[in-house]
Parts: C-alpha cells; sequence; structure tokens
C-alpha cells in the first residue's frame, strides 16, 4: 500500500467508524433564564466554564483535557459562548458523580458549567461521561455518554459541542462536520491547487489529490461519503466523483465540451453542473444511477452555478441572460425559470440554505466583494461581509453559519466564518491558502 493509499485508508476508517451515543440522564426540561437568544442583533456571548475533563490515570486526564479544549474552541468559535480561562475557576477537581459546587461556580460568574469523566477500557474503547448544568438554576440539562474507539476522541468532543449548543440554543449542532476545500501553494502567478479535507474547526487536514490539475468547486454527497469536483486539465475540464472510501476517482461522462459547477442533488442520486460547448453555456442534470443526461436551461447566455433547494424541488442557478449575472429559480425539471435578485451589482455562487429559508451568494459591486443571503422569492436581501475578494460561500449543515474564501489584495486566499446574521466574522482556524470551501453534513 503507498503512503497516499494508507492515508486514504485512514481517513475511511476514521470517516466510518462508528461511534455510540447513550442518555446516562435525559435533558432536563427548559429552565426560566437558562435559554441562549441567538436570535438578538448585539448578542453578549454566555459564559461558560470547561474544565478538564477528569480521568483516572495521567493519560485518560491528558485526554480529557484535549476534549474539554477542543470542546472550548468549538463553542468559542459559535460567538454564543464564552468559555472562562481556568486559571480562574475555583473548584479544580469534579468528580462526575458530585454536584458542582455551585457557588464556587457563581463567583466566577459562570452561567453554564459542562463537566466530563474519561475512562478507557482495556480492549482500547474510550469512554466519555458528560454533564451540562445551569449554574444559575443549580440543576443539570445534559447527561449523556459516548463511547468510541480511542482515536475518535475528537471526534467525542465534537459530538458534546453539537449537543450542549443544541441544549443551549435551540439549533442543532454543526461541529462533528468536515470541511473539503482547494488547497493552494506556490509562488503567487504559479499557484498550484490540490483536493483538501479536514474537520471543521482546521483539524486534521489531508489531501485528496495530486496536484496535476487546477481543482474547483468540490462538494459533499448528502451521505458524506463521496465528493464531486471539477478538474482543469491542458486537455480537458471534467467532472469527478470522489468515493472517500475507496479513494477512487471517477470520471463522470463523457459529454463534449467544458463541465463544470457540480453539486449533487439532495438525494445524493443525481449531479446537476454546467456545460459549455460550441459558444453556449446551459445547466445539465445527470442521473448516477442510469447515466441519463438532461438539458435543464436553453439560453444563449452563460447560466452556471446550480443549487438544488433542501427538498431537491427547485434549483437556483446564475444568469448572465438579463446583461449582467443575476441569480434565477426554476423547478428542478428546468421549467418555470425566473428571475429574483434586482439589486446592483454582479450575483454569482449560489447555494440554498439546508433550512431551504435562504440563498447565499457572492456579490460583486465595483472593486468591493460581498457575500449575501435573500430569501428564494428574492426578497429580504442582506450584506454579511464585504472586502477585496470575498466568495463563495458555503452553508454549515444547521443553516446558521457560512464559510467562504477571502483574499486581501496581494494575499493568499483564506477561509473564513460568518453567522448568518453577519455577526462573528472570522478566519477559519486553517491556516494555509484556501478557496472553494464546501461544508458536509453532519457524520454519520
Amino acid at each position: 500500500m503507498t503512503p497516499i493509499s494508507a492515508m486514504f485508508r485512514s481517513l475511511a476508517l476514521a470517516l466510518s467508524a462508528a461511534l455510540a451515543l447513550m442518555l446516562a440522564a435525559a435533558p432536563a426540561p427548559a429552565l426560566a433564564g437558562v435559554d441562549v437568544d441567538i436570535n438578538q442583533g448585539n448578542i453578549q456571548p454566555a459564559p461558560i466554564a470547561i474544565p478538564a475533563f477528569g480521568g483516572a490515570d495521567p493519560k485518560s486526564q491528558d485526554l480529557g483535557a484535549d476534549i474539554a479544549r477542543v470542546i472550548s474552541g468549538n463553542l468559542e468559535r459559535s460567538g454564543y459562548f464564552r468559555p472562562l480561562d481556568p486559571a480562574a475557576m475555583v473548584e479544580k477537581s469534579l468528580d462526575i458523580n458530585v454536584l458542582p459546587r455551585f457557588a464556587d461556580w457563581k463567583s466566577v460568574n459562570a452561567q453554564y458549567l459542562v463537566n466530563g469523566q474519561v475512562t478507557q477500557d482495556a480492549d482500547g474503547r474510550l469512554q466519555v461521561d458528560v454533564r451540562l448544568w445551569s449554574v444559575f438554576n443549580e440543576q443539570q440539562l445534559i447527561g449523556v455518554q459516548f463511547i468510541a474507539t480511542n482515536e475518535n476522541w475528537r471526534r467525542i468532543a465534537h459530538k458534546i459541542s453539537d449537543a450542549v449548543y443544541k441544549q443551549l440554543t435551540g439549533e442543532d449542532g454543526y461541529f462533528d462536520t468536515r470541511i473539503v476545500f482547494v488547497a493552494e501553494g506556490g509562488a503567487r502567478g504559479k499557484r498550484v491547487s490540490r483536493l483538501a479535507i479536514m474537520d471543521q474547526d482546521g483539524a486534521n487536514p489531508s489531501y485528496l489529490s495530486d496536484a496535476g490539475a487546477i481543482y474547483m468547486t468540490p462538494r459533499f454527497s448528502s451521505n458524506t461519503q463521496q465528493i464531486t469536483y471539477t478538474a482543469l486539465k491542458p486537455d480537458s475540464a471534467r467532472i469527478y466523483l470522489f468515493n472517500i472510501e475507496t479513494a477512487r476517482h471517477e470520471v463522470l461522462g463523457s459529454s463534449p465540451g467544458m463541465v463544470f459547477a457540480p453539486r449533487f442533488s439532495p438525494d445524493g442520486l443525481k449531479v446537476v453542473y454546467s456545460l459549455s460547448r460550441n459558444g453556449n453555456t446551459d445547466v445539465f442534470v445527470q442521473d448516477l444511477r442510469s447515466g441519463a443526461q438532461s438539458r435543464l436551461t436553453d439560453d444563449p447566455a452563460i447560466d452556471t452555478s446550480p443549487s438544488y433547494s433542501p427538498d431537491g424541488s427547485k434549483i437556483v442557478f446564475n444568469s448572465d441572460r438579463g446583461g449582467s449575472p443575476q441569480l434565477y429559480v426554476m423547478n428542478s425539471d428546468g421549467s418555470n425559470q425566473r428571475r429574483i435578485s434586482f439589486g446592483s451589482g454582479r450575483y454569482t455562487t449560489p447555494v440554498w440554505s439546508p433550512k431551504g429559508d435562504l440563498i447565499a451568494f457572492t456579490k460583486q459591486e465595483g472593486s468591493q466583494f460581498h457575500i449575501g443571503v435573500m430569501k428564494p422569492d428574492g426578497s429580504g436581501e442582506r450584506i454579511l461581509t464585504t472586502s477585496y475578494l470575498d466568495e463563495g460561500p458555503t452553508w454549515a449543515p444547521n443553516g446558521r453559519v457560512l464559510m467562504f474564501s477571502r483574499e486581501t489584495r496581494g494575499g493568499a486566499a483564506k477561509l473564513w466564518t460568518v453567522d448568518v446574521s453577519g455577526r462573528n466574522e472570522r478566519p477559519s482556524p486553517y491556516p494555509g491558502a484556501a478557496t472553494d470551501p464546501a461544508w458536509s453534513p453532519l457524520l454519520k
């Protein structure tokens, strides 16, 4: 097995490893005064204490500290929580089976407390018991237990983060996910690109391809096991399917012309994309089971960047048929095509929210680029970001957070995130140059 095959195999095993979740105690009923309102205009992050999880031996204690650190990072980046400095905590050693000393936590202004215990079995299994407490009400909100293999401790931390986030905000979490993107390297003007994948917090980055092509628009299937992307080579432009489990790259179809901007249907059984030939660019769809191809648009303009609604009934795309790139929506069979964007500027790269309530897009006005959102009927347009070059938004699976690429004048493109409200704009923890991010659904 080659080193790169071993890397693929390791990644596939990590993706397919089972994680068991058992409720050790049902979540407590909703309590007055403990909800985090994530729809406020100006949010004051809720103070939350996440001390290092306990363990019976030094190895378990070290792992418990790592798990607590990952949870703290996840919740802090969400913008809704402010993890307290461990040095300020009065109660240093917590037993998972003993009530916390709430007075100590109130004295440091903690609103919530997450504590846990790590146990490593002789057979290599990892067990993590977790409690979430309302310090104000002195009551337990969550009691859960996670069991997994030792190497999947980060996924446990992400699942704990998801459970805490959902309990306190009422929204599904998005931390147990991955990002596929195009990693860039080399000197400016001589950049090389590779397909890459990482955890949503920037951990465990790895390459899925060599540097033998220009890669664009990688996108996850709904089962998180398959990726579609475009590869531009000197003699071709093709769409590929990549199976994460088998590390196999497969060409999608063999249509003459240039194919690009692929995206899966919500059920994962079709790929919609653009095909350019004879001076015309239209949207097509291909059934992955039968191989049948259908043309959805037939216009002299450039129709591209198609994205399905979550129920698969509609597709948003951008077209310059009106004189400049604008957003259009059509039924998934190509019927009832209608324009939805009417503001100034150029609208591109639309992507439908997993909730179905919004469409995100890139907008260029003069020398400024923006990430924005609007309702599927075109109303309620809001600009979330502005910079020298922001482009290519992708939604977290809960529809609350967007990731995009940002390039500064003279600098390399980096990945950034922003809340759908337009607040909490920040760089991704991934340090390298990157473009075209795509967020996975929650991992199985």
